[in-house]
């Protein structure tokens, strides 16, 4: 697939944010406050300890949830709810057993009414992406772990969203399947120009696919590092492979450590 150019106009932006829980009648501070911006095209990840509001945060942007205070924008426009510009992969596949690998790639494109070959044509280009042309007519329960993840990719990616958002979604994978679904997006994200927030518990994770990585304190979670990454960015790069033994990606992955930790 040709790399695409973002739109200059899907601009993301986060003013004021803040968030809370209602606990037994009590407002639990959650998130805020945050302020920071996404450029189209930029791979954004974000790590911080557990409870920091990493997903409250993403599921702010999907339109999930509504801020508490501040505002959440796309465009110059307001989040008020999801839309088909985000898509979401989430930390489990979310596949229907009783479809093929093709037919759930091709749910959204037929939900918003393209046509049968029109929509096949969409699916088999996006299992060619992610590696599982070979499977489409096999169900998702007859994939691994991994691959069904790849499958819920290529189906967020046939709706055609401008903004994916993607929660911890290698997590609960083996090391090497998650090493090899690292580089598979890295691929996707050069290939397509889509604009990602990527949300991960993993230091590692955030600094090899990040073209920028955040890191959020605890709760209340705020921004306290805002670093950029040339490890992962388009053009002139070093091997994937060879990333993790650079000097300055040791750098970064102790400095986001650090932060987290402090």
């Amino acid at each position: 697939m040709a790399e695409q150019a973002p739109s200059a106009s899907r601009s993301i932006a986060f003013e004021g944010v803040r968030h809370h829980f209602s606990v037994g009648g009590a407002a639990v501070p959650a998130l805020g406050p945050v302020d920071f911006e996404i450029e189209p095209g930029e791979l954004v990840t974000i790590a911080g300890p557990s409870g920091c509001g990493k997903t409250t945060l993403l599921r702010l942007l999907a339109g999930f949830l509504a801020p508490s205070e501040g505002t959440v924008s796309v465009a110059g426009r307001r989040v008020q709810g999801p839309a088909a510009e985000r898509g979401v992969v989430f930390q489990q596949p979310t596949l229907f057993p009783w479809l093929s690998v093709r037919r759930n790639v091709e749910l959204g494109p037929r939900l918003r009414g393209v046509g049968s070959a029109a929509r096949h044509e969409v699916a088999d280009q996006y299992l060619e992406l992610v590696g599982l042309a070979d499977v489409a007519d096999h169900r998702p329960y007859e994939l691994s772990g991994g691959m069904q993840q790849r499958c819920q990719i290529a189906r967020v990616l046939a709706n055609e969203p401008e903004i994916v958002l993607m929660d911890e979604p290698f997590g609960a994978l083996d090391a090497l399947t998650r090493e090899r679904l690292q580089d598979e997006l890295l691929a996707i994200w050069r290939a397509t120009g889509r604009t990602i927030l990527f949300i991960t518990h993993s230091v590692d994770e955030a600094v090899f696919l990040g073209s920028r990585v955040l890191v959020m304190s605890p709760r209340p979670g705020r921004i306290v590092l805002d670093e950029r990454a040339v490890f992962a960015d388009r053009g002139e790069r070093v091997p994937d492979e060879e990333v993790r033994a650079l000097p300055a990606y040791v750098e970064l992955r102790e400095e986001v450590r650090r932060a987290i930790a402090a």
